[in-house]
């Protein structure tokens, strides 16, 4: 399978071992791709939905610090799971409110960098417990 790169923030390419599909429709509503192509005999990681919630069972109350501790434990999985982001084939995000959007956006852009994932993002009515504000599932591939 052929590789493709993406230039990182610094310039410099960076090898993925996914293909992007790209038809020009995602990339007029964000920063993801349309579709992604996993290698042949990939591992896989599938995550659960992960909440902002803390290692000691806390939930911040406010969405930024929820989005930016779901993240960081989705990055943590793929480190555990010798993954980068680069490696995301799939993101799905779960908010409960349109107006959480941006901020989501910013959190989001910075985890990835030029990673881009093929990638869902729906407004919920309600999450499984009320004081979570998002929730993110992810599937990652690599050769």
């Amino acid at each position: 399978m052929k590789k493709c790169s993406l230039a990182s923030r610094d310039g410099d390419e960076e090898p993925m071992a996914t293909r992007i599909h790209d038809i020009g429709i995602a990339r007029q509503i964000g920063t993801y791709s349309d579709a992604v192509e996993a290698p042949a005999n990939a591992r896989w990681l599938i995550t659960a939905g992960t909440p902002g919630l803390d290692v000691g069972g806390k939930v911040p109350p406010d969405f930024g610090a929820q989005a930016e501790l779901a993240w960081t434990h989705i990055v943590a999985m793929l480190k555990r799971a010798d993954m980068t982001v680069h490696d995301l084939v799939k993101v799905t995000q779960y908010l409960l409110r349109p107006s959480d959007i941006a901020a989501y956006a910013e959190v989001r852009a910075r985890h990835l960098g030029s990673a881009r994932p093929a990638s869902l993002l729906l407004i919920v009515p309600s999450l499984v417990r009320p004081e979570f504000l998002l929730e993110i599932e992810a599937w990652a591939a690599k050769a």
